[in-house]
């Protein structure tokens, strides 16, 4: 199983940043995504990666701690959750952003758990990086 994390502290209340995280497809446009439909809490996405097209459908759930949390119920992963947490530090918040995911061919797929990795991590910073422009 591979994952990818990225933490930032952002200059803003915990619920200032749970409103944009609540914003889904700003917030998943953000990430790179060019197509976003949303149908209560499924997520269809996709987008252009080099030659692929990639394209996921998730669930958003509840789960312990995290202000959002979805999981891909179809797609390219055998299992793919992403979990977005907040700690107020100081009259900041410390946000956490943890994607963890398997893939559906190990050995056999065109994707490489490093290449997923490099690139979920692009996407989550430039999340966060919505996220600051948002609340600041």
């Amino acid at each position: 199983m591979g994952s990818a994390t990225v933490t930032r502290t952002v200059e803003a209340p915990p619920d200032a940043v749970r409103d944009v995280l609540g914003e889904l497809e700003p917030f998943m446009r953000a990430s790179g995504f060019d197509e976003v439909d949303i149908d209560g809490d499924r997520i269809e996405i996709s987008k252009a990666l080099g030659l692929l097209r990639i394209s996921l459908t998730l669930r958003v759930y509840e789960e312990d701690g995290a202000a959002l949390a979805y999981e891909q119920t179809d797609g390219i992963f055998e299992s793919m959750v992403t979990a977005y947490e907040l700690s107020e530090q100081d009259g900041h918040t410390e946000v956490t952003a943890r994607t963890e995911f398997a893939l559906d061919a190990p050995g056999g797929s065109i994707l490489d758990g490093t290449i997923v990795r490099r690139q979920r991590r692009k996407e989550l910073e430039a999340q966060l990086d919505f996220l600051e422009r948002r609340v600041s």
